[in-house]
């Protein structure tokens, strides 16, 4: 096995774990992990954020969870990798509502650690790319919102024909993040600031912009730094 390229092994894996589960075979699931386990979830089977340590604990999850989460298309996402006897791949899958990635660790041709997260929901995708609000329209229309003006209306109609599903408490670097994220996905959300001015949290604590952080981790959505 250790003579085999690593995404050939990692493509070998995830093949036989996604016939499995397609198939609801938990017992030929469970038995391609370690003795020695871990399965990271966030939402794509649980619902939850949840780890599962050793295969009972995979076993279990799996026979509450499978019938209704349907997991498929397993592939792997670009090139495995190989170090001190740890192969490590990315993969792609769907379930019944949701499209995931995930991230699984092969030692001795069995799973050592496996992540697993939803990335989106299905018809309730991101709007981004083609997808994504246009601004606006040129055309010969002479009743043609400009962006102004739709986003006076949206303010206006926020609470009174448009109720919010998200109440944001806080208007620093998290909040803005999320509310712009939530305006992608089409959820419609109320963010509070105790101060004047969003971005007030920085300007009364800093003379200048000072980041604590990678900086790739404080790039705002849909803004590159």
């Amino acid at each position: 096995m250790l003579d085999i390229a690593p995404s050939q092994q990692a493509t070998t894996w995830l093949g036989s774990f996604g016939r499995a589960l397609e198939a609801g075979d938990i017992e030929a699931a469970t038995k391609l992990f370690a003795e020695d386990c871990y399965w990271r979830d966030l939402l794509a089977f649980t619902w939850n954020i949840k780890t599962m340590e050793g295969q009972a604990a995979v076993r279990e999850m799996l026979k509450a969870t499978l019938s209704s989460v349907q997991p498929s298309h397993c592939r792997v996402s670009g090139d495995a990798s190989s170090e001190d006897g740890i192969i490590e791949a990315w993969f792609s899958f769907e379930t019944a509502v949701a499209r995931g990635e995930g991230i699984v660790r092969l030692k001795d041709g069995r799973c050592r650690t496996l992540f697993t997260a939803m990335s989106e929901l299905k018809g309730f995708e991101e709007q981004k790319g083609p997808g994504r609000p246009l601004g606006i329209r040129h055309k010969a229309d002479p009743e043609r919102e400009t962006w102004a003006e739709k986003r006076a209306r949206e303010a206006r109609d926020l609470g009174v024909h448009e109720q919010p599903y998200c109440l944001v408490i806080g208007g620093g670097q998290g909040g803005i993040m999320l509310g712009a994220r939530l305006r992608q996905l089409g959820v419609p959300a109320l963010i509070i600031e105790k101060n004047a001015r969003a971005g007030d949290s920085w300007r009364n604590r800093y003379r200048s912009l000072v980041l604590h952080d990678p900086v790739w981790y404080d790039h705002l959505p849909y803004i590159p730094f």
